[in-house]
């Protein structure tokens, strides 16, 4: 077993990737090291599916594993990324450390406190870095508002609300019946709008306590496909996150609005996209090419990864800091919970989780 850490920084070559969970979001993370072959390469894929294994084996031109261990032994990555069920990450992630490699994974990155907790242990210890994906923090229209935020544009902020309103049908349950289970998946508040629970901490955060309700109203599901969330913020404003999967026929919305003392701004479509609104009470020269941030996306997915994958190279040669690093990542893992945690008990839960 190759167990001696892959020191940093790595400047000689380019970075070694495997990749762990060859279905639905696979595809955007061969995309993008596609898009970043020459500080990057894919040396391993795997999947205990044939099918979808030789699928990733054919696209990608890596050699495939059926198995973590038989990854971890037979290849010299640098970095494993975990596209696999979520509550598999946790184990995935602490062999993977164990083996001296450094650690990308999907969100959410766990679907339990504790097992949470126990990733980011076992990666410090082991000297590696563990990164997150949140890649939709790196959209140019929230790269827009993020600055906004900092530069006190809004004064004080009172309300922020975000609503994601996609749909998942029977069948995306029933084709991997993985989804929709507490213990590998979790519902629409951990799966589908974890970014969206995350982009409310990264840009007003940190969360003071949570309320919560949640329902499974359209699918044959353990887990909630409907939710809502109000949050108080540590800084005094209010928030409000609204999701549902049960939209008819397709993905309808996915965005976040901001009133503030001094401004107003709402970034929505499908998969917060598109500015579609953006007022303040003192404009500034660089309001005019606002719009410009926009962009039209085919899916929910957005053009993040390989914004993403950018961090992830740029931290491993030693050039930029982690985007989303394991702390990072247990941040809006706590509000979810602690949104189900308020569901299940009626009751308000506050922050930091005491258990």
């Amino acid at each position: 077993m190759k167990s001696s850490p892959h020191r940093l920084p790595i400047v000689d070559r380019p970075i070694r990737f495997a990749l762990v969970g060859c279905g639905r979001i696979s595809a955007n993370h061969f995309e993008a090291l596609r898009q970043h072959a020459q500080r990057a390469e894919l040396v391993g894929v795997c999947d205990n599916r044939p099918a979808a294994l030789a699928a990733a084996v054919e696209r990608t031109g890596a050699r495939g594993f059926e198995s973590l261990d038989a990854l971890l032994e037979g290849s010299d990555a640098d970095i494993v990324v975990l596209a696999t069920p979520s509550g598999l990450h946790p184990r995935q992630a602490m062999r993977v450390a164990a083996a001296g490699r450094h650690v990308l994974t999907e969100k959410p990155m766990a679907t339990k406190w504790d097992e949470g907790m126990a990733m980011v242990r076992a990666c410090r210890e082991a000297g590696v870095t563990l990164f997150v994906v949140k890649q939709n923090r790196l959209n140019p229209t929230l790269q827009r508002l993020k600055a906004a935020v900092e530069g006190g544009r809004f004064g004080r902020i009172h309300l922020v609300t975000v609503n994601v309103f996609w749909t998942r049908p029977q069948s995306y349950y029933d084709d991997a019946p993985w989804r929709g289970r507490w213990d590998l998946d979790g519902g629409a508040f951990l799966n589908q709008a974890s970014h969206y629970v995350d982009m409310v901490d990264w840009l007003v955060g940190p969360v003071d306590n949570v309320h919560a309700y949640t329902a499974t109203l359209g699918r044959d599901i353990e887990a909630e496909d409907t939710g809502v969330m109000s949050l108080r913020l540590r800084k005094g404003g209010l928030a409000s996150i609204n999701v549902t999967m049960l939209t008819q026929g397709r993905n309808f919305e996915g965005s976040v609005t901001l009133l503030g003392e001094r401004g107003t701004v709402r970034i929505g479509g499908v998969a917060v996209n598109e500015v579609q609104h953006w007022e303040f009470d003192e404009p500034r020269p660089e309001d005019a090419a606002v719009k410009d941030a926009s962009y039209a996306t085919p899916s929910v997915y957005g053009f993040g990864h390989p914004l993403y994958y950018d961090n992830v190279i740029g931290t491993l040669r030693g050039e930029r800091q982690a985007e989303v690093d394991g702390y990072a990542g247990l941040r809006s893992l706590e509000v979810v919970l602690a949104a189900y945690r308020s569901a299940r008990d009626g009751q308000r839960v506050g922050l930091p989780l005491v258990f």
